[in-house]
């Protein structure tokens, strides 16, 4: 069995989750192989593969418009079989539509939806999450992806199904693809901050960056994901009207010595988190 992974991951918490199901589908024989959805990446083959696997992280409850992107530019199949694995600050019902327009995509090119797998993981954007709480995502992670995986190996079915209100949401909040073009002309970098090391640029997956006169600048391209911002090294980077919203730097995922107990998790949606991680394995007391 042959299952080919294409992961957009700007903080790299979507691309950790798919090397979980990479990992346990490698222990059962498959082989796996994993390409990052790039501005500048051909259409991958697809036919060689069994299994289609798709990770993203959930974007203002949509799939980001890179993904999108990447959707059209597949080449058409006969029923190949596909699985979703996205990623989300909060766990809510609301994220629950947001592959809505990419399985459309997918299905007018021949592609079968087997299942979709939501994971909670720590943001990149709005605002910080802790490092305990981080701790407790990956452990609820590392505690479901191998059943989760084991259905992709089956090739069985698990299907996310959205509510009415996950369904408006994710058509409201869409306007986010058109306006991030606009709203991304207006990052910059702090000349006394930056240290002109071109990762944003390197790291930018729509190559929307130029290194210029030491200082990057940013073009009509965004998408929003602030790989750019999250991963600098000296926090040198402003996301325009959105920065109040910038985390900056990878998160720790080691839980403390002394264990992690209910005062770990944060009082955002608390209850929804609490429940979240009892359903993946951890009772916390």
């Amino acid at each position: 069995m042959r299952v080919l992974f294409t992961v957009f991951s700007a903080s790299g918490n979507t691309a950790k989750v798919c090397g979980l199901f990479a990992e346990r589908l490698k222990e059962r024989g498959a082989e796996c192989e994993s390409v990052r959805i790039r501005a500048d990446m051909s259409a991958p083959d697809t036919a060689s593969a069994d299994t289609l696997v798709i990770g993203y992280p959930v974007h203002g409850f949509n799939a980001p418009q890179n993904v999108l992107d990447f959707a059209k530019n597949l080449p058409e199949c006969d029923k190949k079989g596909y699985y979703i694995i996205k990623t989300s600050g909060e766990p809510l019902h609301v994220n629950d539509a947001s592959s809505r327009i990419l399985d459309r995509t997918l299905k007018k090119k021949g592609y079968v939806k087997r299942g979709e797998f939501h994971y909670v993981m720590p943001y990149n954007m709005i605002f910080r999450h802790s490092d305990n709480m981080a701790a407790l995502m990956w452990q609820a992670a590392r505690n479901t992806a191998p059943a989760d995986a084991d259905i992709v190996f089956e090739g069985g079915e698990k299907p996310l199904k959205a509510g009415a209100l996950a369904v408006m949401t994710r058509f409201v909040v869409a306007i986010e693809h058109k306006a991030m073009p606009y709203l991304g002309r207006l990052f910059r970098a702090d000349k006394d901050k930056c240290v002109s090391c071109g990762r944003c640029a390197k790291l930018c997956p729509m190559l929307n960056i130029e290194m210029k006169d030491g200082l990057p600048a940013f073009g009509k391209n965004c998408i929003g994901c602030t790989a750019c911002s999250f991963n600098c090294p000296t926090d040198a980077i402003s996301i325009g009207v959105l920065n109040g919203w910038r985390v900056n730097g990878a998160y720790k995922f080691a839980p403390p010595a002394e264990g992690l107990t209910k005062k770990d998790v944060c009082s955002y949606w608390r209850g929804s988190y609490v429940r979240y991680f009892r359903e993946h394995g951890i009772v916390l007391k």
